[in-house]
Protein backbone atom coordinates (compact mmCIF):
# COMPACT_ATOMS: atom_id res chain seq x y z
CA UNK A 1 0.00 0.00 0.00
CA UNK A 2 1.52 3.02 -0.73
CA UNK A 3 1.39 6.16 1.52
CA UNK A 4 2.69 9.67 1.33
CA UNK A 5 3.25 11.36 4.61
CA UNK A 6 4.45 15.26 4.76
CA UNK A 7 6.40 16.70 7.80
CA UNK A 8 7.40 20.23 8.25
CA UNK A 9 4.94 22.74 7.73
CA UNK A 10 3.68 25.25 10.60
CA UNK A 11 3.94 28.92 11.00
CA UNK A 12 6.27 31.41 9.83
CA UNK A 13 6.90 35.30 9.53
CA UNK A 14 7.17 36.78 5.98
CA UNK A 15 10.54 36.51 5.23
CA UNK A 16 11.05 33.48 6.68
CA UNK A 17 11.80 29.99 6.19
CA UNK A 18 10.66 26.36 6.42
CA UNK A 19 10.85 23.10 4.98
CA UNK A 20 8.95 20.60 4.15
CA UNK A 21 9.42 16.46 3.52
CA UNK A 22 7.24 14.49 2.23
CA UNK A 23 8.39 10.42 2.92
CA UNK A 24 7.19 7.78 0.90
CA UNK A 25 6.08 4.05 1.75
CA UNK A 26 5.49 1.60 -1.08
CA UNK A 27 7.21 3.32 -4.07
CA UNK A 28 11.03 4.50 -4.47
CA UNK A 29 10.74 7.99 -4.98
CA UNK A 30 13.91 7.72 -7.10
CA UNK A 31 11.86 6.40 -9.70
CA UNK A 32 8.70 8.56 -9.71
CA UNK A 33 8.27 12.06 -11.30
CA UNK A 34 7.20 14.10 -7.63
CA UNK A 35 5.48 16.82 -7.09
CA UNK A 36 4.56 19.25 -4.23
CA UNK A 37 0.85 20.69 -4.57
CA UNK A 38 -0.60 23.69 -2.77
CA UNK A 39 -4.36 24.73 -1.64
CA UNK A 40 -5.09 28.24 -0.70
CA UNK A 41 -8.80 28.83 1.04
CA UNK A 42 -10.72 29.61 -2.17
CA UNK A 43 -8.07 28.93 -4.36
CA UNK A 44 -7.80 26.32 -7.11
CA UNK A 45 -4.93 23.50 -5.90
CA UNK A 46 -1.82 24.14 -8.20
CA UNK A 47 1.48 22.70 -8.93
CA UNK A 48 3.90 24.11 -7.01
CA UNK A 49 7.29 22.45 -7.81
CA UNK A 50 8.21 18.94 -9.60
CA UNK A 51 11.31 16.89 -9.60
CA UNK A 52 11.82 14.00 -12.15
CA UNK A 53 14.50 11.07 -11.84
CA UNK A 54 16.80 12.63 -12.98
CA UNK A 55 16.48 15.29 -10.80
CA UNK A 56 14.93 17.93 -13.23
CA UNK A 57 13.39 20.55 -11.90
CA UNK A 58 10.30 22.79 -12.31
CA UNK A 59 8.66 25.62 -10.63
CA UNK A 60 5.52 27.53 -10.77
CA UNK A 61 6.72 31.21 -11.74
CA UNK A 62 5.45 32.77 -8.41
CA UNK A 63 8.14 30.99 -6.58
CA UNK A 64 11.26 30.67 -8.40
CA UNK A 65 14.23 31.52 -7.07
CA UNK A 66 12.62 30.69 -3.35
CA UNK A 67 11.63 27.15 -2.91
CA UNK A 68 13.63 24.72 -3.99
CA UNK A 69 13.10 20.69 -4.33
CA UNK A 70 15.44 17.98 -3.80
CA UNK A 71 15.14 14.53 -3.81
CA UNK A 72 16.44 12.15 -0.30
CA UNK A 73 17.17 8.85 -1.67
CA UNK A 74 18.80 7.50 1.69
CA UNK A 75 15.37 8.89 3.60
CA UNK A 76 13.16 7.63 0.08
CA UNK A 77 11.51 11.11 0.77
CA UNK A 78 11.09 14.31 -1.50
CA UNK A 79 11.74 17.68 0.25
CA UNK A 80 10.42 21.48 0.01
CA UNK A 81 12.22 24.31 0.98
CA UNK A 82 10.90 27.25 1.48
CA UNK A 83 12.78 30.98 1.74
CA UNK A 84 11.65 34.41 1.63
CA UNK A 85 7.91 32.95 2.45
CA UNK A 86 5.31 35.49 1.76
CA UNK A 87 1.73 35.64 2.62
CA UNK A 88 0.29 34.53 -0.17
CA UNK A 89 2.40 30.85 0.43
CA UNK A 90 -0.28 30.16 2.87
CA UNK A 91 -1.60 26.93 1.90
CA UNK A 92 -1.98 23.17 2.86
CA UNK A 93 0.97 21.61 0.76
CA UNK A 94 0.44 18.21 -0.71
CA UNK A 95 3.08 15.38 -1.89
CA UNK A 96 1.93 13.78 -5.05
CA UNK A 97 2.94 11.23 -7.25
CA UNK A 98 3.27 12.82 -11.04
CA UNK A 99 2.43 10.73 -14.47
CA UNK A 100 3.08 8.37 -15.97
CA UNK A 101 2.30 6.11 -12.76
CA UNK A 102 -0.27 5.98 -10.63
CA UNK A 103 -1.49 9.33 -9.01
CA UNK A 104 -0.97 9.21 -4.90
CA UNK A 105 -1.62 12.29 -2.62
CA UNK A 106 -0.53 12.77 0.37
CA UNK A 107 -2.73 14.33 3.39
CA UNK A 108 -1.74 17.45 3.32
CA UNK A 109 0.05 19.76 5.63
CA UNK A 110 -0.68 23.40 6.75
CA UNK A 111 1.72 26.25 5.96
CA UNK A 112 0.77 29.78 7.22
CA UNK A 113 2.98 32.73 6.52
CA UNK A 114 1.72 35.63 9.03
CA UNK A 115 3.47 38.21 11.14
Amino acid sequence: QVQLVETGGGLAQPGGSLALSCTAYGLIVSTWNMGWYRQAPGKQRELVASITPNREAYYVDSVKGRFAISRNDAKNAVDLQMLGLKPDDTAVYFCKTLPPGEEYWGRGIQVTVSS
